[in-house]
């Protein structure tokens, strides 16, 4: 092999490079988290996610009036005053700041992980929780898929803008996974029975001499 490929490969590899790799992956975790759950508390996130929430069998009870949201909806920087008020009577903002709050307590136990294991992992198990009901809006969110409206890619697999948003929690899922791995290990490698475990064993011919 290549003296140069090895020597940045074992760079790579070795238990430091593991050791960053793992603190960015909390990192970026916390980042998703935190920074779209501050933006669940502004109106424009909160319209936006709502058809995922108006069709998930799961979610839609948080809305008032769930079957109505599509003549309600708006663009990404539109302004619409009375769309605005049927979301307000709709709970709409209610139920997206009650979101963006969990989403920001999630986000910020992971990044507590940096220096808590123990609380790190509260963080990265919610953390983990979470795309498996995000994801589910595949299933159960028409918008997430290219309408048939003329063009022949429409439906599955041609993923809307919406579908790709909800998409990228499939790295999500895997990174969240990862990081309660890395803080279950280093959990019990700080317990008293782990240290228990990896203290040198002595032998029966050891202990009868001591005893004589």
């Amino acid at each position: 092999m290549n003296p140069i490929i090895h020597t940045g490969l074992s760079t790579i590899a070795a238990r430091r490079s593991n050791r960053i790799g793992m603190a960015a992956m909390k990192i970026a975790v916390a980042i998703i988290f935190l920074w779209i759950g501050a933006l669940k508390f502004v109106p424009y996130e909160a319209d936006s996610i709502t058809p995922f929430v108006a069709n998930s069998p799961v979610m839609s009870f948080f809305y008032e009036h769930p079957g109505e949201y599509k003549a309600h909806m708006t663009h990404e920087g539109e302004l619409k005053p009375a769309e605005r008020v049927w979301q307000n009577a709709n709970n709409t903002y209610g139920f997206s700041t009650g979101l963006g709050a969990l989403e920001i307590v999630i986000g910020g136990l992971t990044l507590v992980g940096l220096m808590s294991h123990r609380v790190g992992i509260v963080g990265a198990a919610l953390a983990f929780a979470t795309p498996f009901v995000t994801l589910s809006f595949l299933v159960t969110t028409p918008e997430a898929w290219v309408p048939a409206i003329g063009d022949a890619h429409h439906g599955f697999p041609y993923l809307s803008g919406a579908g790709r948003l909800v998409l990228k929690d499939v790295a999500l899922l895997a990174g969240a996974w990862l990081i309660m791995v890395d803080s279950s290990r280093a959990i019990l490698s700080d317990s008293p029975s782990a240290a228990v475990l990896q203290a040198p064993a002595i032998s029966p011919v050891v202990i009868a001499r001591r005893a004589a």
